[in-house]
């Protein structure tokens, strides 16, 4: 298996973890960002850990431009960016986990599903490129 279907293998197993956890536990996942919105700015800090430890492990090991991978690609280069505003303007991310409240944590089940289809997307991909060795 090469690098590129390595790193394709790695985001489609942490999408469809964490997509089957928001949609199995969206009221945890509520309760999560709302404990680190209490933290203020340095909780916008942990927030921006997460799309940055994916982010870069992608953009640094797959820069596929074409076909199904380049979604993986161009969703890396988005948690990039995520990553370097919620860090260098940690009010923005405030205002952002601003709009998590209990009573919206339903939402995190349509990101669920959206992280599933794409882990599902990913193995598809993976499973019909032929060289794969799931």
């Amino acid at each position: 298996m090469r690098l590129e279907q390595q790193i394709e293998l790695f985001a489609a197993i942490n999408f469809a973890i964490c997509g089957i956890s928001h949609m199995m536990a969206p009221r945890a996942w509520a309760e999560f960002f709302i404990g680190l919105r209490s933290k203020g700015e340095a909780g916008v800090l942990v927030v921006a850990f997460i799309p940055l430890g994916f982010g870069s492990i992608v953009v640094a090991f797959h820069q596929n431009w074409s076909g199904i991978p380049a979604i993986l690609t161009f969703i890396a280069y988005g948690q990039l960016l995520k990553a370097l505003i919620y860090l260098t303007f940690p009010r923005f991310g405030l205002g952002k986990l601003e709009l998590v409240t209990l009573d919206r944590a339903r939402l995190f089940i349509i990101a669920g599903a959206i992280m599933v289809a794409l882990a599902g997307l990913l193995s598809y991909n993976l499973l019909t490129s032929g060289s794969a060795a799931i």
